[in-house]
């Protein structure tokens, strides 16, 4: 199975540590693809400082595939975090660097790759729903991960006729309010919509029924691409069972939170901390 990781890389920027970690929406997925044993590929923007030096270096370590990213002159996107009680608390960012500013288009020969990938994922911080029509043409099943932007009217008209699997951030919001934005989700021709609630677990509609998992729990040391990886591994297994019967959706969900649960007790959405040398403003 290969699973292609397209938009927003960063590096998360640990205030307390200074220490960078290598992330994205985008990006973890498809490194926890090749950490469930995966091929994997990534299609992104890189800057020209060292916290693109380090993604590079990183996901060619994991053995990633790059080979159709994009360089440009500038800085790469980063996000400033700290820490509270072993959660993570986001202090700012560069709103995606040079990904902002030079927004990936694909060709013809971009899109003969991408056509070669078993699922795209996405996210609302890769400044690509513009592109999902093109990337529908593809004929490769889209997951897109809207984060907390689910409420956002203007966001879900515009991306979701384009996508297969809809993933965001319910947070503490109220069952019911999430229950109605998944069957919006799906109403709209999204196959599955999944919720993720934190502590409370994960919601999964599939336009007939309900399924709430719940968290594997353990004693988090940073519950930095928690959500991530849910996805990732849902993802990944329910594509291997080829079937979406209710006993593999359920086997999905509980896979997926057990690895998720193994993503809270590492630095970082997957480690590869490096320490920075500079602030970037």
């Amino acid at each position: 199975m290969k699973i292609l990781g397209i938009g927003d890389n960063v590096c998360d920027k640990y205030d307390h540590q200074k220490i960078m970690y290598p992330g994205g929406q985008s990006l973890n997925v498809a490194v926890y693809a090749r950490k469930l044993g995966e091929e994997a590929g990534y299609i992104g923007v890189f800057g020209s400082d060292e916290v693109a030096e380090h993604i590079v270096a990183t996901l060619n370590k994991l053995k990633v595939d790059i080979s159709h990213c994009r360089y440009e002159e500038g800085t790469n996107g980063y996000a400033m975090v700290t820490h509270e009680d072993g959660d993570r608390v986001f202090l700012g960012s560069n709103r995606g660097g040079v990904l902002r500013v030079h927004p990936l288009r694909f060709s013809g020969e971009d899109l003969d790759y991408i056509k070669g990938f078993d699922l795209i994922h996405t996210s609302n911080n890769s400044f690509l729903d513009d592109q999902l029509p093109l990337l529908k043409t593809a004929g490769v099943p889209i997951s897109y991960d809207f984060s907390g932007q689910w409420n956002q009217e203007k966001k879900l008209a515009a991306v979701l006729p384009y996508i297969d699997f809809a993933f965001f951030s319910g947070g503490d919001a109220p069952e019911e309010e999430l229950k109605s934005v998944c069957v919006r989700m799906t109403d709209s021709g999204v196959r599955m919509a999944v919720a993720t609630m934190g502590g409370k677990g994960a919601m999964l509609w599939d336009g007939k029924e309900f399924y709430f998992q719940a968290p594997d729990y353990v004693d988090p040391v940073d519950t930095l691409g928690a959500g991530d990886s849910f996805a990732a591994a849902f993802m990944i297994e329910l594509l291997r069972g080829h079937n979406a019967s209710p006993d593999h959706i359920r086997f999905a969900l509980k896979k997926a939170a057990a690895f998720s649960a193994k993503t809270c007790l590492v630095y970082g959405a997957f480690g590869e901390g490096k320490p920075y040398k500079r602030l970037i403003s």
